[in-house]
């Protein structure tokens, strides 16, 4: 599936439109309709929860984001629902309560966080949900992961749902866990063809590589991460078709 024309006409706002000092944390409902009320397309992040749910949640541990600590996987929705985010009193929503929030109005992209550890074949649990939650759903939305097997096993729950990769050059001190032999292969983004995805979200600060370039000149849409100044934003728009923003308003 193509990546529709929505997702390159308007600037999509990084893990929604947060800002902390208005009360509005990073992922939250409240930053998503901040978003949609500014006419803003919307990134989210899915992590899964104890009982099988995808919440709307980047971090793997709850510590940076709420005051209570450990892996977001060990507990259920209903409680990290009711788990106030940093910030605000907000819970942490599920990907149902956002869908019904967003009704379409603005184009959705959903990063599908590692289940792996390592971006292996260890996955399927918050595909599965994902796409549970997504069954029905009719406005502009696109899957995304840094996990090539994440994608492809979208492409099979989900067919009708466009998909493409998160890419980046990989560096070793962000990605330690990731085997250096993962790291250089996942750098060239090899797997754009066989995981049927049609466009990439690839860090800003190396869009000029070989394998970006190279699905650019193949008509494939190329996204970008993370956006913060006007400056960064001229700069990354000479390569990319669009951007992820935060912390300023395009």
């Amino acid at each position: 599936m193509m990546l529709p024309p929505a997702f390159l006409e308007r600037p999509i706002a990084h893990r929604a439109l947060h800002d902390l000092e208005r009360g509005r944390p990073e992922n939250a409902l409240s930053s998503v309709r901040a978003a949609i009320e500014n006419g803003y397309g919307i990134e989210i992040d899915l992590q899964r929860s104890r009982d099988g749910l995808a919440m709307v949640f980047h971090d793997y541990d709850l510590r940076r984001l709420t005051r209570a600590r450990g892996p977001i996987a060990l507990r259920d929705s209903a409680e990290l629902r009711t788990l106030a985010l940093t910030g605000s009193t907000e819970g942490i929503p599920t990907l149902t309560d956002l869908l019904t929030l967003v009704a379409g109005r603005v184009p959705l992209l959903i990063e599908l966080k590692d289940q792996d550890g390592t971006l292996g074949p260890n996955v399927g649990a918050l595909e599965r949900a994902t796409a549970e939650a997504l069954s029905g759903y009719t406005g502009p939305v696109a899957v995304m992961s840094f996990n090539p097997h994440s994608v492809s096993l979208m492409g099979t729950l989900a067919p009708d749902i466009p998909r493409g990769l998160t890419t980046c050059d990989f560096p070793k001190d962000d990605w330690l866990l990731i085997p250096d032999a993962t790291r250089r292969r996942l750098r060239d983004i090899p797997d754009f063809a066989s995981t049927g995805a049609s466009f990439i979200s690839h860090h800003a600060r190396n869009l000029h590589s070989d394998a970006v370039t190279r699905i650019k000149q193949d008509g494939h849409p190329v996204l970008c991460w993370t956006i913060r100044s006007p400056e960064e934003e001229a700069e990354a728009l000479r390569v990319a078709d669009n951007i992820t923003f935060e912390g300023y308003l395009p």
